[in-house]
């Protein structure tokens, strides 16, 4: 056996010092050797052999792992609402009869297309599309803290299903961006969720109007909760800080919550962005008539229009604005189905042309709970909320009300650890915007 054969490693690396040291003395004595332009150029072409290396010739466990291996092909895909399991496995790429009669017909699989959609699908299968693994992962629930889990396995010559649940893990994502046209065209440039940018609107509604007090340049940043699931984002949770750039106005909110107490959003020095009553009592629409005089659309007579008209499709939940109690439940003349619910001090609002009620007279409603659903019952030309606000009987604009709304602050025995978390929160904000500011250069 030649050296070269035993020690293959050693004399290629004396063959590389050797040459390294050649290079060397090359350079040093560069300026001695005739001009490299003026040697003489030859070509040298010879046939390379390119059939596949034997696996003995290999490493060991070079040979094992690219030889031996089977190869796994991973997909990922979430149910749609007209989904059918045909569908489902042709966007997945799976090509198996065998799983796909077996997903048919066993009553655990069934659930892979049954309730909501948006499941999470991924799928291991090997090169001929035959399935190795099938692993489905959903929330039940909206409110829920876990999720639910299906997973299908092929064992020998069939397969093995099981279901269970796990909780959620909760991670903090950063997002900011910059208004151009809108809120919502800002937080979708910026793959902010949609229930993310509700929130936002609602920390902010009392101190910024978004329908006419937004300017083109305006940035906001944001940091909320990403619920997971093995590691798969399934929902987004609450907004735990936020700050609003609003026409050279600086507004700043902090999740935070005390002992004892259901938790809301202050401002960096301790005083709550909760105030008595909501901005509107639907999370964010169009407001589709304001308060004031105007032409009825039904007379066509020109009257005063005591309340503000929300326009929003049937079925969009209605919000009570603050705590109280519910005066009234049920028909009223021009109103349709309505609700009047009492707040403090001889405060009162009334929310019309409802499709459903869901309070009842004499039952006690806390902020922003679901009191009944947008429709067009009473004398109405389409499905939207009439909403009105009366202070001692008397009708106010109840777009004001919010802005004029109480305050309260952070208790004096929770002052130092509300400071401490407040910067903490102020510090993710600050790196958010960094982020927002490198790309953009």
């Amino acid at each position: 056996m030649s050296v070269l054969n035993k020690h293959p490693r050693r004399v290629v690396g004396a063959i590389g010092t050797l040459l390294l040291g050649t290079g060397v003395t090359a350079f040093g004595i560069a300026p001695l050797a005739p001009d490299a332009a003026e040697l003489p150029v030859q070509q040298v072409l010879q046939a390379i052999d390119l059939s596949p290396i034997a696996a003995e010739q290999l490493d060991p466990t070079v040979a094992a792992t690219s030889l031996s291996a089977p190869l796994t092909l991973y997909r990922h895909e979430q149910t749609r609402r007209d989904d059918t399991l045909n569908t489902l496995l042709q966007r997945l790429g799976l090509n198996d009869s065998q799983a796909q009669a077996f997903l048919r017909t066993d009553p655990k699989a069934r659930e892979l297309l049954t309730g909501r959609a948006g499941k999470l699908v991924s799928v291991e299968m090997d090169g001929r599309q035959r399935l190795h693994k099938l692993t489905a992962r959903w929330v039940a629930n909206p409110e829920d803290t876990s999720f639910r889990r299906l997973v299908v396995e092929r064992k020998g010559k069939g397969f093995q299903i099981h279901q269970d649940s796990s909780p959620l893990t909760v991670s903090t994502r950063i997002a900011s961006g910059n208004i151009q046209s809108s809120l919502f065209a800002a937080t979708d440039a910026a793959r902010i969720p949609d229930s993310v940018a509700n929130q936002l609107a609602e920390i902010f509604s009392a101190d910024i109007d978004f329908r006419r007090d937004l300017r083109k340049g305006d940035q906001f940043t944001v940091v909320y909760e990403s619920l997971e699931a093995d590691g798969e984002p399934m929902r987004n949770g609450r907004v735990l800080a936020a700050a609003f750039n609003n026409n050279g106005t600086l507004h700043e909110s902090v999740w935070f919550q005390e002992p004892g107490s259901k938790g809301g959003y202050y401002a960096p020095d301790g005083q709550s962005k909760r105030r008595s009553f909501l901005a509107a009592p639907l999370e964010f629409t169009r407001v589709s008539s304001g308060y004031g005089m105007r032409f009825h659309p039904v007379s066509g007579n020109q009257k005063a229009h005591l309340g503000v008209d929300y326009a929003a499709p049937t079925g969009t939940p209605v919000r009570v604005v603050g705590d109280g109690v519910v005066e009234f439940a049920g028909w009223q003349n021009g109103y349709g189905n309505i609700v009047v619910v009492m707040h403090r001090g001889e405060q009162s609002t009334a929310y019309a042309h409802l499709s459903r009620i869901d309070v009842r007279k004499g039952q006690r409603v806390d902020q922003a709970s679901v009191i009944g659903l947008v429709g067009s019952t009473g004398v109405s030309t389409g499905p939207h909320l009439h909403f009105e606000f009366r202070n001692k009987g008397v009708h106010v604009d109840p777009l004001q009300i919010a802005k004029h709304g109480e305050t309260i602050a952070v208790s004096a025995a929770s002052r130092a650890e509300f400071g401490a978390h407040a910067k903490r929160m102020q510090l993710e904000l600050l790196a958010a915007s960094q982020m927002t500011t490198a790309s953009a250069q």
